[in-house]
Parts: structure tokens; sequence; C-alpha cells
């Protein structure tokens, strides 16, 4: 049973907090992630630390600049201080929101005032963080005179503006997007209950697994075959590389079948997500390619790509990985068992970021693993 999408649960908390009725929300992420935004959109506090959860300090930077009345300190762990938020704030102050930045300028943390945003004309740089476009759509139906945000550069991670404006859409919010531009007009989220799918990010552990396996036959449960999430293209990745993927009765069922070719050159400008996992199982395969699009991943939770580069250079020596703070390494590097035989991870509880039972569920799959 796969953890449920964390990042369809955090867009619904905000949908849910901006929405003039309540409504129900089954199947939320019990992720860190999700846990600290909920904490924070139900906190007393005027002080709210969000740890090292990035999509909800982003979310938040938008949200508490429209509680009118509001003062806020919004801050996070120390490798959030270094997480830059320049774009995102500069593009509420052209709304009238009043940000100030608390220690360095340009990072967190931001000293939030909130008020009644005035809607304009505003441009934003696609090429930095999704999140920050995502952070401002959700909050711009509450915005006086609407909003139209101009996006200049290639857009990262596309998959998940459109997740943003898909889910907006089913809670009653009209959007045009033609080009480079968004325009919303000023209105009222609608309340309706939502279940909250399975996520794609943690199936592509299953598809590692699956493509350095000799045999498998993996039920996946919960995932949408049509689903607004951009990582279930980890299908198509992985079909390359040996794996089949089918539905039937509504479970993902992995199995193997012949490699074909992988491509010598990949755009991950769109699914960054699944970047740690392919470049970790096309390391074990001895298979080298290019890949690029990978801009936005030297801000996460830590510098993926050199994390990855740091730790695939192990594998032959120590077999001792780190993480870094970083989910996805831990989850990334620890199907590379199967071909690099015992590993030990460090810090392995990070998984629980994202994917609660990670360990558990391996266990499920015959792994053995010693804390």
């Amino acid at each position: 049973d796969l953890p449920s999408s964390k990042s369809i649960s955090n867009r619904l908390l905000i949908i849910q907090s901006l929405c003039k009725e309540n409504f129900m929300i089954e199947n939320l992420s019990d992720s860190d992630d999700t846990r600290s935004l909920n904490l924070a959109l139900n906190s007393k506090s005027n002080l709210i630390d969000v740890g090292a959860a990035g999509t909800t300090f982003r979310f938040l930077t938008s949200y508490l600049s429209t509680i009118v009345g509001g003062e806020f300190i919004l801050t996070g762990s120390e490798r959030m201080k270094e997480r830059p938020i320049k774009e995102l704030v500069d593009a509420l102050k052209e709304l009238d929101a009043q940000i100030v930045y608390d220690e360095e300028e340009n990072y967190p943390p931001l000293k939030i005032k909130g008020s009644k945003l005035k809607g304009k004309k505003i441009k934003i740089d696609g090429s930095v963080s999704s999140q920050f476009i995502s952070s401002i759509l959700l909050v711009s139906p509450t915005i006086k005179g609407g909003l139209e945000l101009e996006i200049n550069g290639d857009l990262v991670s596309k998959p998940y503006v459109l997740m943003t404006l898909k889910l907006m859409s089913e809670f009653g919010i009209n959007w045009y997007w033609k080009e480079n531009k968004i325009k919303i007009v000023e209105q009222n989220y609608l309340s309706k209950n939502y279940k909250v799918e399975s996520d794609w990010s943690a199936a592509t552990f299953w598809f590692q697994i699956a493509s350095l396996s000799d045999n498998c036959n993996i039920k996946l449960n919960g995932l949408a075959e049509t689903s607004i999430q951009g990582d279930k293209e980890v299908r198509n990745f992985f079909k390359k590389l040996g794996v089949e993927s089918e539905f039937v009765n509504n479970q993902l069922i992995l199995t193997k079948i012949p490699e074909e070719t992988f491509p010598e050159k990949v755009d991950f400008i769109e699914t960054p997500d699944i970047y740690q996992s392919l470049k970790c199982t096309l390391f074990a395969k001895g298979i080298s390619n290019e890949i690029s699009g990978l801009q936005t991943l030297k801000d996460k939770e830590t510098n993926r790509i050199s994390a990855v580069e740091n730790e695939l250079m192990k594998l032959h020596q120590s077999k001792i990985i780190d993480t870094y703070n970083d989910h996805r390494m831990a989850m990334s590097f620890a199907p590379l068992c199967l071909k690099f035989e015992e590993l030990q991870i460090n810090n392995a509880e990070v998984v629980s970021k994202s994917y609660q039972n990670f360990w558990e569920d391996l266990k499920k799959g015959g792994f053995k693993i010693s804390f």
C-alpha cells in the first residue's frame, strides 16, 4: 500500500484553509511535510517553524500573506535558511504583500504581515521553482481583482503547476493558461470531499527494485492510471529498463520484460524527482547517458546532483551511504543492495519526510533490514 501523495495533500490543505465551507480530505498524507503544514495551518502561534519542509514553507509564504491582520515569523531548519526564496517574495510584494527578511536578505526566515493582496500583472522566473508558482496560484482566487501571471524562461516541473490548477478546478476555480500567461479572476473556492490518491514518486523506488531484480511480481495499491501527478512518467522511463507495468483491478502490477536500449540523452525538466532513482538504476546497470533539466536539484533538501555522485562512488568501497537529510537519497540507494549486496544507509529514518513505512514495505518484499 503506497503512501498517499504529499503533493496533492499539501495543495488540498491550502485550498481547504481558503475555502469558506469546510470539506473532508480522505487519505491525507502522513508524511512529515504534510503534518508540518497541517500543524502550521492550525497553529495559534505567530512563530511557525516548518523544519525541513520546503513545499510547506513556500505555500505558507503566500498563504500567510493573505491573512488580514495576522503577523507571523516563518522559519525552518538550517538547510531551509540556505534555500533561496527571493523570486516568490518579490512576486508577492508586487501584489502588496508585506514581507521582510528576518535574517539574511533573500533567504528564510521571513516576517510576514497579512493583508488583502491586490491583483495586477506580474512576472516570475519559471526556471527557479515550480513551487513558487503553485504557491501564488493557490491564493490567487482570493486576490482583489484576480491575477495575471507571466512565466519567464523555461518552466521547470510543469506537471506540478498543472496539478495545482487541476486541483483548483476541482474546487470550482476557473483559470486560463495560454503560452506563458495564466489568468485567474477573483472567485471563491467551492467545498467538496476529496480522496487523495497514492504517490507516484513513492512508486519510483519499486520500479527500481523491479528493474534490478531477476524476476518480480510487485503489486502496488492506490495509484491512479489517469493521475494528475507528473511522476507517472516513471512507467515510460523504466519500461526501457525491463519493467512492464499494467493496471489490473486498480492495482499496478510490475513484472519483467526484456530491456530496450536506453536513450543517450534524457531531459528531466518536467520530472526532476525521478532523477535520483533513475541515476542509481543506470549506474547499477553500467549505463551512462547525458541527463539535463536538473537545475532545481541543487536547492532541494541537499544538492541532489553532487550528493548522488558522491555516494555512487562509495559503492565499490565502503558501501556506507550518507543521506544528507534527504529522504530520496535513502530510498534511491536502498534498492542498490540487489546489485552491490549489503549496504549501510545512515540516517535511515529520514524517509518519514514522504514515505513513513518504506523500510517495513521493503521487508514485505523480502529485504533483510537491521537497524
